[in-house]
């Protein structure tokens, strides 16, 4: 049982410092960056949410037109 419990606690610790060493090689985003990037994809929904409604309001406009 302790050679079990010594093997995986070496494992978790093996396994810790290979995150630590990955998130070393992370470049994270600066500041400015990260607005840039919020502000592009609000950008995006808003204008997704637009094409979206506006298909569905030329959709049920058409729909109501065939229907009589």
């Amino acid at each position: 049982m302790a050679k079990k419990q010594k093997k995986e606690k070496k494992e978790k610790k093996k396994f810790l410092g290979g995150l630590r060493g990955e998130f070393k090689q992370v470049r994270w985003p600066k500041k400015k960056e990260m607005f840039k990037y919020s502000v592009a994809v609000l950008v995006c929904i808003v204008v997704f949410a637009l094409f979206f409604m506006l298909s569905d309001v030329i959709i049920a406009a058409v729909r109501t037109l065939l229907e009589g």
